[in-house]
């Protein structure tokens, strides 16, 4: 029987073991019914231990050095970017590295890896992904690096056991955390949403499935911010986020050519239509100096749609923009003194967001409201 095979055996073993509790309570108390139970309450933490395992000669440990932006963290301390170690995961033999770009917003300008044999070698941060929020990294002159083996998001389910993986809390031995799949499509539909506990010290590292399979990359991520670092205040809450790689090829490809990929900015505020002869989303402003205000849309426009989604409503508009990237073009239909025109646009990247976005131990402390799309 092959590894693989043998995980969701030994898994399989363990629930079966669990499942007899009720029944077993419900009947005289039996020795060799208890042993069941006892072996299957021991099978199945050795599941999830196999599964890190197979994902382990895949993982290294990241240490950065420098960086001056800081983030209040969830227990009250302040943690120094670029500062302690994070977890990556090799993902082509030739030493290319993908982890969360959390520890790297101020680019430390020195970073290091330390791969599952134990040498440390320097790496260079190529490029970074801020609406995905992972970039990547490059170790020079290797080869025959282990990787791990994907899975696709459409064979993930909700309520599908899932294990966060993390190296970088200075043991030799990964920490593991296992939940289960709470939500997909969350965040723009770019995450997966675990009650696995997810933290600092294993941002950047993997989310697997029972057979060891990875699921996506952990970070942390926030629907109320776009700020780079939101989302670090809920770390082993039981609200964290994946990021799926399959069909990420050409994101991928992006990052190695260096580029810093930011999420699309169109400039305007916006309102639903309360009329019922119309659909869209009425702009209520248009922000100086954006891409709707180069593309010359005024106050009272109503957008029918971006290339062929429709945007209906003012949340539809935001998740169809949350699809592209700052630089792309997209034909924008829209309403004007009832006359159906077609324009196309180059969407623009968010004004830079000042410290009062970042997350706060302080509940009382106001974000000033701006436009988000």
């Amino acid at each position: 029987m092959t590894k693989r095979k043998l995980v969701p055996s030994i898994l399989m073993a363990g629930l079966i073991g669990l499942c007899g509790v009720m029944s077993a309570a419900a009947q005289p108390a039996d020795t060799a019914s208890d042993e069941k139970i006892m072996q299957g309450m021991r099978l199945t933490p050795k599941a999830f231990r196999i599964a890190a395992q197979r994902v382990q000669p895949a993982l290294v440990t990241i240490e950065s050095f420098g960086g001056t932006s800081t983030v209040v963290g969830k227990i009250g301390g302040i943690r120094q970017q670029g500062e302690g170690n994070t977890t990556g995961v090799m993902i082509s033999p030739d030493g290319y590295v993908i982890t969360s770009a959390f520890n790297f917003i101020e680019q430390p300008p020195v970073i290091t890896v330390i791969t599952s044999d134990g040498v440390r070698r320097v790496a260079n941060l190529l490029g970074r992904d801020d609406t995905r929020r992972i970039c990547l990294l490059k170790i020079e002159d290797v080869a025959d690096m282990p990787v791990p083996e994907l899975v696709s998001p459409d064979e993930i389910r909700v309520g599908h056991w899932a294990v966060s993986v993390g190296v970088g809390y200075g043991d030799s031995n990964p920490a593991i955390s296992m939940g289960i799949i709470s939500a997909k499509d969350r965040i723009g539909g770019r995450a997966i949403q675990t009650d696995a506990n997810i933290s600092p010290a294993n941002y950047g590292g993997p989310l697997l499935d029972i057979e060891g399979r990875v699921i996506g990359i952990c970070v942390p991520m926030s629907a109320d911010s776009q700020n780079l670092a939101s989302g670090v205040e809920w770390y082993d809450s039981g609200i964290g986020f994946c990021i799926p790689l399959v069909g990420l090829e050409s994101l991928i490809q992006r990052l190695k050519d260096g580029r810093h990929i930011k999420r699309a900015f169109l400039g305007i505020q916006s309102e639903d239509i309360i009329e019922e002869d119309k659909q869209g989303t009425r702009i209520s402003e248009v922000v100086p100096g954006t891409a709707a205000a180069e593309a010359e849309l005024k106050k009272g426009d109503v957008i029918l749609k971006i290339d062929e989604h429709p945007t209906p409503n003012v949340a539809e508009l935001r998740s169809v923009l949350a699809k592209y990237y700052a630089g792309d073009d997209v034909e924008l239909t829209y309403l004007r003194d009832d006359a159906e025109e077609t324009m196309t646009v180059t969407l623009g990247s968010p004004p830079q967001q000042e410290a009062e976005d970042t997350p706060s131990l302080f509940p009382g402390r106001r974000r000033v409201p701006r436009p988000d799309r």
